[in-house]
């Protein structure tokens, strides 16, 4: 049984970008876990329509 292990989870939020507006995107979390309980996010990035991977410091969450 691993005690630390790493999980991966996408799900379907908002974003705010200056050059597109209002979008709803998915947003990937890389989670490091002890016992299945989340300690800490490694990272956290999104894919755009383009298929460019972009990390998720670049746009805002509000207006």
């Amino acid at each position: 049984m691993k005690l630390i292990s790493i999980k991966r989870q996408t799900k379907l939020e908002g974003r705010f970008t200056k050059k597109m507006g209002a979008l709803t995107t998915n947003v990937t979390y890389i989670k490091k876990q002890f016992l299945n309980i989340p300690i800490k996010t490694l990272h956290k990035y999104r894919e755009t329509y383009y298929g460019e991977i972009k990390d998720c410091e670049d746009c805002r969450l509000a207006r």
